[in-house]
């Protein structure tokens, strides 16, 4: 579906499904956030499954990314920000944001910015504070396709790298690179910036008082679990889990696994409410 926010026409997915606001705890709505790059179909293995399952599923791809118009947000702070809007523009009270990677920033910062709008936090293959090497922005700056390549190489574990996808006939590299390149130029190189100039993690952690679920990449070279379970360590009650031999883009290379435990973050928030 379609939505304006701040005059520009934006993409939501619903999981193929009519959105419907859900108000119960036991199926909460869920906000999934893209990471740098991407857009809603590194959700494409989580929307559907919970969509069909009852819960209500909004997955936006953010301005100028995807099927999105506008211009490309800056700052992770303008991103978690612009969540909020949408969340007004739907009708959305609460719900369970759930990011992946920058999305994981944009989630943590969306829970200190607008705190009761979140029941819940799944923060996947993040960190605080997510390092980006210096020559992989310039490479998104004047080489976007050696960029995809990079990214898809690094965002990989073994069974992403040599194609052993759950959908027969899909390849995850494949999958990557149209992933990226259906945004406008320039848009990877911004998100990049943006992750690479925010400091605020660790003070959106420490204000975190609801169920999280930090999930974390075995294989993940790009955001180490390391530094995932540093800030699992930071938030209240979180719970951290590691998925063995996966790499960065988890998601969409494990996606079974990744919704296992988003079902148990879900039943967290159930009890926390009851």
């Amino acid at each position: 579906m379609y939505v304006e926010i701040d005059d520009a026409r934006i993409f939501v997915s619903t999981g193929g499904r009519d959105f419907g606001v859900s108000d119960t705890a036991a199926l909460p709505t869920i906000l999934f956030i893209h990471g740098s790059g991407q857009s809603h179909l590194t959700w494409l293995l989580q929307a559907r499954f919970f969509a069909n399952r009852g819960f209500g599923v909004v997955a936006p791809d953010l301005p100028a990314h995807g099927l999105s118009g506008g211009v490309a947000l800056t700052s992770i702070e303008d991103m978690a920000d612009w969540c909020a809007s949408l969340m007004r523009a739907l009708g959305i009270k609460k719900a369970v944001a759930v990011g992946h990677s920058q999305g994981g920033l944009i989630a943590l910062e969306l829970a200190k910015r607008h705190s009761a709008h979140i029941a819940g936090l799944g923060l996947i293959a993040t960190a605080a504070e997510i390092a980006v090497n210096d020559a992989l922005i310039a490479m998104a700056d004047h080489d976007e396709p050696a960029a995809f390549d990079a990214m898809t190489a690094w965002g990989h574990g073994r069974m992403g790298v040599f194609h052993d996808h759950s959908m027969p006939g899909n390849s995850h590299i494949h999958i990557g690179k149209r992933i990226m390149g259906q945004n406008p130029h320039g848009v990877l190189a911004a998100d990049l910036r943006a992750c690479a100039a925010y400091s605020g993690g660790m003070d959106a952690a420490a204000s975190v008082r609801v169920p999280v679920m930090v999930l974390l990449a075995g294989a993940d070279r790009m955001t180490p679990p390391a530094l995932g379970q540093k800030l699992a360590e930071a938030i209240s009650g979180a719970k951290a889990a590691v998925i063995a031999g996966a790499g960065h883009l988890v998601p969409l290379e494990y996606g079974d696994e990744v919704n296992r435990h988003l079902r148990a973050l879900f039943t967290d928030i159930e009890a926390a409410v009851l």
